[in-house]
């Protein structure tokens, strides 16, 4: 799961449907970027930012490695 793309296209008051047809891209496509079951082209990426209004690329990171790379950091 993408945690931080949810949660902008939420503050922005967004459907996934809205984001995928700002992006040209199916909602299921879209849907499945952010539940990380699916990784953007770089194409797809800049659109999708576009959409959402921001340059951040940490919207992509997945949840799990955020995770792992907290776990590593303990050992």
């Amino acid at each position: 799961m993408r945690p931080a793309l949810r949660k902008r296209r939420i503050q922005l008051g967004l459907t996934h449907e809205e984001v995928a047809n700002g992006a040209n891209i199916d909602r299921t496509t879209y849907t499945n970027i952010e539940l990380g079951k699916k990784n953007p082209s770089f194409a797809v990426a800049l659109k999708i930012k576009k959409v959402l209004n921001t340059d951040s690329d940490d919207i992509f990171l997945v949840e799990e490695c955020q995770k792992d790379t907290s776990d590593n950091k303990a050992s």
